[in-house]
């Protein structure tokens, strides 16, 4: 009986003791307002009582009420975006907070191959390039906005045409046969191709670039060059809110050439008439008689051509759903008449919480894309568009006193070639249609809070649309006209289960599934010649009266995959990842159709370790290792079976259809295999105002997959083999710095990387050769792969000086054997830069935002093709730069730039033609200014900003021509690299714009 008083006692004294502690900390109601750094009301911010799970949202206006709150309670502000706040209660009933946006730190949750992670949890090489950067001016496509923008990331616009190629090469290149490009995943999808034009930049919220093997291992086949991951804006809970761009920009010609005048044209071909014998061009009377004449490059470029971009996305939600719908218009016109890109998309994205356990979700991205082409690339002597803007005669205009369009070829006897380029312009139409979709749906199940299953579908389809039209009035030729569609359809299916876990210091994370994609493409071309009328063009064929042979195609490959991850991080210090993916492509022979790509990583979070905790400087220092190997499937769908090709042939005198095997022997492949070694560094000091990340990496390919020539005894002249080894070493440094803050912020992110491809080994060690190319006075090949050597060097003579009357001819002879041979061909240049780098820097005032971005590239050289016809190809009357005029050979003048104006110069692929392609280049200036509209008593408007820039404005390099950023001949797995042929310059632009939300 005692023992039980002694427990009643004892619960009374609790009781009492609980009710005296409740009494002292009196429960009160907590009120407020939540505002963002300029004066706008920010609704949908959680406030909570720290440590539990009490706590509100804040409505629409940015305001709050909390009940029952403890005296000595702390408050904690949280907000996507935001820097998370804690406020300690003490008396106060009214909290009213201000909120700063985020920055890139330690707690931003970045994207990672199926899934995201923290970014102080990750352990291989992963870049973060944000919305801010993506949109900060328009591209027709999302990936030029990389520029510059990520270590080790190298992006070159092939051609200035609107919608024109891009090529993005991640720590150098890998294969010779297949793709060099990087992976685009979209919202999880896998895309096909290089060009993820469906997208707008102000749709993306971020993108993140995989850059070592221990982060793209997890892509297996398709990861060696590289993962670039899209993710799109998605709705927040709270209130609706609206987002509104829109940008104008007026294009021109980054800088025009200096070309001959009429009176200098004259001059010139007198002297080349007079050096060779063949008389007089023009009569001195005809000399006098010229002035500045005619300028083509006037007529062909315009000025002020106008590029708009507009766009408006409706974004919101609450608990249980959010959601983000937007639209978006791109029209650009070129700076050639009838060239231009225009893009109509829409984007939806929607997530709804059926109950605590089931998740759905859904992304679709439509987009209709038009696009006019004037690239006409090429064209040495004047029969292409863009080489059309410099070789005509400054003698004459484009049109005759009639109004009819001049014949050029027709109007001196030693210039029978020149195309007029207004034909090409005016009488010509090349227009491709394509509408493009992307959508996936997602389901997600939760049976425990740590287990997650998620089921996924997606589409990607393409409808593409081709159509040419040469008019009657084009002289010389009949009207002609071809259409071409093309088909393409991706089905994807993902499934995959993740399971998270925390154990006292010990967390764990683990992702396991199988994927299946394939990929179905058709294709229909027809054409025609000699057309009655120009009314109907291409959408006619039957009205030819010559009709082509019409053609198509069918192609379908599937790859199956299985994958899984495992994360462990124990107490935050010591971190590891391991990805194992498993590939089976429909492409290769029984035996050879599975690759297996395994990766691992490390990494130890120094700054963490008891025996850092007196080092207050450190705010963060981890040191990261990692290995693995990634794939490239480098072959067509059919490329190891025996295809039979259809022909046409006369047969006792009737005309019949057969089949024949191809000239390509099909052979035993392994996949081209990627091993990856990363050692990285993450540095931040002074409470991380100065942040910076280092990697050193080794790379290596092998088993390298290309064409290899059969003796044609044989009956097949070429086959596919595993050729060679290539490899990629370098180092990067990015550095992200808060220099200022306060009343004047300013923050600075840089970057740099180097890197040096060797091509270790080939096949018997022969060399591999770029394209052969023709440009009338040399049929020669460019580029080489040669053991020992970068990736895709120039290969050529190296001159000798004039002979003794000032011309070429005289090359060196380094094999002694007394005359001049292919054996002499040496390597002449290196189109692969010494390093890359990019530096974008933000300075705020009050309302003020200046924002500069360089980017540039330094050591790479550029083969100057267009500038070999454009000064020494005399021979067919076109016109040149007033230096081949002024700095030519004479007997005053023997060390000239150029020999004695002459047809009979010996012109080789040579050292001359070299020219150093580095550049730096201010990318994009920008003044913006944002409206406080809070502040001048109007509501419902969070943030307007209004900005003027300039894209390109300032280029500084010694390059000759339009411009150093060109790669004419260059794609996805091309070997001929860094050559100018006459290609679509870059342009320069000055913008307007404004950007509100509400």
């Amino acid at each position: 009986m005692k023992k039980w008083l002694r427990k009643i006692s004892v619960f009374q004294l609790f009781v009492f003791l609980s009710c005296w502690i409740v009494s002292a900390q009196e429960l009160i109601t907590i009120q407020g307002k939540v505002f963002s750094k300029e004066d706008s009301p920010l609704p949908g911010v959680t406030v909570v009582v720290k440590g539990t799970a009490h706590g509100t949202v804040t409505n629409e206006d940015g305001n709050y009420t909390l009940t029952n709150v403890p005296g000595n309670a702390t408050l904690v502000f949280s907000f996507v975006g935001m820097y998370t706040q804690e406020v300690a209660v003490g008396n106060k009933t009214n909290i009213d907070i201000r909120m700063e946006e985020e920055t890139i730190g330690l707690e931003e949750v970045v994207a990672v191959g199926y899934g995201t992670m923290k970014k102080s949890d990750l352990t291989g090489s992963v870049v973060s390039v944000q919305s801010e950067d993506i949109s900060a001016f328009p591209t027709t496509n999302v990936v030029q906005a990389l520029e510059g923008r990520a270590a080790g990331v190298q992006v070159t616009q092939n051609t200035g045409e609107p919608g024109g190629s891009i090529s993005v090469r991640i720590r150098g290149t890998n294969s010779i046969k297949g793709s060099n490009e990087p992976l685009y995943v979209v919202d999880g999808f896998p895309i096909s191709g290089s060009n993820p034009t469906i997208l707008n930049n102000l749709d993306v919220e971020s993108i993140e670039i995989l850059k070592d093997a221990s982060a793209t291992a997890i892509y297996g086949s398709r990861g060696a060059n590289g993962v670039v991951l899209i993710t799109t804006k998605s709705g927040k809970a709270g209130r609706t809110s609206v987002s509104v761009e829109t940008n104008f920009a007026f294009q021109s010609i980054r800088k025009k050439l200096d070309m001959m005048n009429a009176k200098e044209y004259a001059q010139f071909y007198n002297l080349v008439a007079a050096n060779d014998g063949w008389g007089q061009a023009f009569s001195q009377e005809e000399v006098n008689s010229f002035d500045e004449g005619f300028d083509w490059q006037d007529f062909v470029f315009k000025d002020n051509a106008l590029l708009q971009n507009h766009s408006a996305t409706v974004s919101g939600g609450n608990d249980k759903t959010q959601f983000s719908v937007s639209g978006s218009l791109y029209n650009e016109e070129g700076i050639i008449e009838n060239s231009g890109y225009d893009r109509y998309s829409f984007r939806s994205n929607i997530g709804h919480n059926i109950n605590e356990k089931i998740r759905i979700s859904g992304n679709i991205t439509l987009a209709k894309i038009k696009r006019e082409n004037q690239s006409s690339s090429g064209g040495g002597r004047g029969t292409s568009l863009i080489s059309g803007a410099l070789y005509p005669f400054p003698t004459v205009t484009p049109w005759n006193e009639d109004g009819s369009w001049r014949n050029l070829k027709t109007l001196y006897h030693w210039s029978p070639e020149i195309v007029n380029p207004a034909l090409m312009i005016y009488e010509t139409n090349s227009i491709v249609r394509s509408n493009k979709v992307l959508a996936n749906a997602a389901f997600e199940y939760s049976p425990i809070p740590d287990l997650t299953l998620k089921i996924m579908g997606g589409i990607e389809n393409s409808d593409d649309r081709s159509d040419y039209y040469r008019t009657n009035d084009y002289i010389g030729t009949s009207a002609y006209a071809s259409v071409s569609t093309t088909q393409f359809t991706s089905l994807l299916n993902e499934n995959t289960i993740s399971y998270t876990k925390t154990i006292g210091k010990h967390r764990i994370s683990a992702l396991t599934g199988f994927t299946y994609q394939d990929f179905r493409s058709t294709s229909l071309y027809g054409s025609g010649t000699d057309f009655l009328s120009d009314v109907q063009e291409s959408y006619d064929l039957s009205s030819a009266s010559v009709p082509g042979i019409p053609d198509s195609g069918y192609s379908l490959s599937v790859i199956l995959s299985g994958l899984g991850r495992f994360n462990y991080n124990y107490d935050d210090k010591y971190l590891a990842t391991i990805n194992f993916r498993a590939d089976g492509s429909s492409k290769y022979s029984e035996g050879n159709k599975w690759g297996f790509f395994p990766s691992g990583s490390l990494a130890w979070r120094v700054s963490n370790e008891g025996f850092m905790s007196d080092v207050d400087f450190i705010s963060d220092l981890k040191i990261r290792a990692g290995y693995g190997e990634t794939g490239s499937q480098a072959i067509g769908a059919y490329a190891t079976l025996n295809n039979l090709y259809s022909g046409k042939t006369v047969f006792g005198g009737e005309y019949h259809t057969y089949f024949a095997p191809g000239t390509n022997l099909p052979g035993d492949l392994k996949w081209e295999t990627t091993e990856q070694t990363n050692f990285g560094v993450d540095f931040g000091i002074l409470d991380n105002r100065l942040r910076i990340a280092a990697d050193y990496y080794i790379k290596r390919t092998r088993d390298l997959l290309n064409s290899v020539p059969l003796p044609p005894s044989g009956g097949f002249t070429s086959t596919i083999d595993n050729v060679g080894v290539i490899s990629n070493r370098g180092l990067e440094f990015a550095i992200n710095a808060d220099i200022l803050s306060g009343p004047v912020e300013w923050t600075v992110d840089a970057n740099i990387s180097f890197n040096r491809s060797k091509v270790e080994k080939l096949y018997k060690g022969q060399d591999i050769l770029g394209s052969y190319i023709n440009v009338t006075l040399i049929d020669d090949h460019f580029n080489i792969l040669r053991e020992g050597e970068p990736f895709s060097v120039f290969y050529g003579y190296q001159e000798d000086g004039y002979d003794e009357t000032g011309r070429l001819g005289n090359y060196k002879d380094l094999t002694g054997e007394g005359d001049v041979n292919v054996r002499d061909k040496t390597i002449i240049g290196d189109p692969n830069p010494d390093f890359i780098y990019g530096l974008n820097s933000l300075l705020s005032y009050k309302n003020f935002d200046l924002t500069v971005f360089i980017q540039g590239s330094q050591g790479n050289d550029i083969f100057n093709l267009a500038g070999l016809n454009n000064t020494l190809d005399v021979g067919f009357g076109g016109n040149m730069p007033k230096d081949v005029l002024h700095n030519h050979w004479s007997p005053d003048n023997p060390d000239a730039k150029y020999p004695i104006p002459s047809r009979t110069n010996q012109i080789r692929v040579s050292d001359r033609f070299i020219e150093d392609g580095s550049y730096l280049r201010f990318r994009n200036i920008q003044l913006g200014y944002n409206i406080p509209f809070s502040k001048l008593g109007i509501t419902g408007i969070k943030n307007v900003q209004v900005y003027v820039g300039g894209k390109n404005l300032i280029t500084l390099t010694k390059y000759s021509r339009w411009d150093p950023e060109v790669n004419s001949l260059g794609g996805s797995s091309s070997i001929n690299q860094g050559i100018d042929y006459h290609t679509y310059p870059v342009n320069k632009s000055v913008n307007f714009g404004i950007r509100a939300d509400f």
